[in-house]
C-alpha cells in the first residue's frame, strides 16, 4: 500500500490537482482530527486559492475512495483521519472536545472474547468513550 494520502489517491486513479495535494498534505501532517473548517484554515494558509467548497468536495472524494475515515463524536462536526492509520480507539473529553487516541490490549482481547461468546469472529470495530476529567482534590 502506498505511504502517503496523495500516493494512495493516485493508486486508486483519483486525479490529483495541486489543491487536492495541498489538502492531502495537511491531512498527512495532522496529529488531530480536523473538521472541514479546520482543514480549510490550514490548507488556505498554504494556498489562498483553495475554497471551502473545494475542501468539502475533496474530503468527500477521499472518504468515498476509502482514503479517509469520517468520525462523528456527537458534537455536530464531522472530523477526518487517515483510514490507513494503525488501529486505535478514542476518548472524547466532553468539556474541551479534545480527542485522545489510545490502544489497550485488554480492551482489544475483551472485544474478541465478547464477539466469540456471541458466536462471531470480529473483523473490525470502532470504540469511542466519552468522559469528563476527574476533579482532583
Amino acid at each position: 500500500m502506498p505511504d502517503t494520502i496523495s500516493d494512495r489517491c493516485e493508486a486508486k486513479g483519483l486525479r490529483m490537482t495541486d489543491q487536492r495535494r495541498t489538502i492531502a498534505g495537511v491531512l498527512e501532517e495532522s496529529d488531530d482530527h480536523p473538521d472541514v473548517e479546520e482543514l480549510y484554515a490550514r490548507a488556505s494558509g498554504r494556498d489562498p486559492r483553495i475554497s471551502i467548497a473545494t475542501v468539502y468536495r475533496t474530503v468527500k472524494l477521499f472518504e468515498e475512495a476509502g482514503i479517509l475515515d469520517k468520525l462523528e463524536f456527537g458534537d455536530g462536526r464531522a472530523r477526518y483521519e487517515d483510514a490507513e492509520r494503525d488501529h486505535h480507539d478514542h476518548l472524547i473529553d466532553m468539556n474541551s472536545g479534545e480527542v485522545i487516541e489510545f490502544v489497550d490490549p485488554e480492551i482489544e482481547l475483551l472485544q474478541e472474547k465478547i464477539a466469540e461468546k456471541l458466536g462471531y469472529r470480529l473483523i473490525g470495530h470502532r470504540l469511542e468513550l466519552y468522559g469528563v476529567p476527574i476533579k482532583k482534590t
